[in-house]
């Protein structure tokens, strides 16, 4: 007897005998929670994320504000506890918490620095972009690019010395009052501080300043300079100088901000803010006036001698060093995209 299955119309395909076969859809891919800005921003561009909205950028800068006040505020308050505790006197002056600057200058450093992880912390939480944004635009720090402009930030400022001294020179002032000697006791520990925390405290002034009002700037408008003047605006106004010092401390500002984007990164303003506050805090240890470099205030006229050389000499070396070494000013392409990829920095 013959199977009925067996019976099958000519040219009809055989059906399998079991359950019905079910097509169930891929359940979609979840949203990239941290994503960068599209190929070719330039550095001032990359908090304009595909996932950027008008509240992100002003929140995040609200963030950062209390963060800085905070952490500042809750560090200044634990150390002062510290130093009574450990026996330091206080000092009698309003300006100072200690009697010992370098306490305060301690303090005032740590402070600063310690800020560097809410920047990065707001940037990925709020911005939802890659923290290493705020450093450039291949996402890190540049090191070999950094040490080579901290070399030509030591050339830039040893000229600006040279400038200062000739200024004070031609205009009759007394010479004494640039450079003074406590002795080694008093200007090491001084030295060990400054060594110790100023690039940490540079390098957080350069993300706030620099790096993250730029960018929350530059994600609504495509003119990076809003944004460079609004960060040196407000860089000038944290500081306590007056009359000279005030255009001297604008002047750094912009011109830093301008390098930050014409170079894709931070790492030039890092490296001259490093060096210009190792040799103010050095010189202030070395002939012991740590409590006026604390203090800031008045710059005399001449000292904007020394300014206008070390920034112009810094900024055309900079400009031409990184033109001539292919520093990426554009952020690349990724790899295996099919696309020609954008010029790699040769450090």
């Amino acid at each position: 007897m013959q199977d009925p299955q067996d019976f099958q119309p000519a040219g009809t395909p055989h059906q399998p005998v079991g359950p019905p076969q079910h097509h169930f859809p891929l359940p979609p891919r979840p949203a990239a929670r941290i994503v960068p800005a599209p190929p070719g921003s330039r550095y001032d561009r990359l908090a304009r994320t595909p996932l950027h909205a008008w509240w992100r950028p002003v929140l995040g800068t609200i963030l950062v504000a209390v963060g800085f006040v905070a952490i500042g505020a809750a560090i200044v308050v634990g150390g002062s506890l510290i130093g009574l505790i450990a026996g330091a006197k206080t000092s009698d002056s309003g300006s100072q918490i200690f009697a010992d600057p370098l306490l305060d200058l301690t303090i005032n450093l740590l402070s600063i620095a310690a800020v560097i992880p809410a920047v990065y912390g707001v940037a990925v939480w709020i911005q939802r972009r890659p923290p290493g944004t705020l450093s450039s635009v291949l996402g890190r720090l540049r090191w070999r690019w950094m040490a080579l402009c901290t070399g030509v930030a030591v050339g830039a400022a040893a000229l600006g010395q040279a400038a200062l001294v000739a200024t004070y020179a031609a205009t009759g002032e007394d010479l004494g009052q640039l450079f003074g000697w406590v002795g080694w006791s008093r200007f090491l520990p001084a030295l060990i501080v400054t060594l110790l925390l100023v690039p940490f405290q540079a390098a957080s002034e350069e993300y706030i300043f620099r790096g993250w009002l730029i960018q929350a700037f530059g994600a609504f408008f495509a003119n990076p300079w809003p944004g460079i003047l609004l960060g040196a605006t407000v860089f000038t106004a944290m500081h306590a100088y007056v009359d000279w010092g005030i255009v001297d401390v604008f002047t750094f500002a912009v011109l830093m901000g301008w390098l930050v984007v014409r170079t894709g990164g931070l790492e030039a303003a890092i490296a001259l803010h490093l060096v210009n506050n190792v040799l103010a805090f050095g010189l202030s240890g070395a002939d012991g006036t740590l409590d006026e470099a604390l203090k800031q205030g008045s710059v005399p006229w001449q000292g904007l001698s020394g300014t206008v050389v070390q920034l112009g000499v810094f900024g055309i070396a900079v400009v031409i060093l990184a033109r001539r070494r292919g520093v990426a000013t554009l952020s690349p392409r990724p790899a295996g995209s099919g696309s020609p990829a954008l010029p790699q920095p040769s450090p």
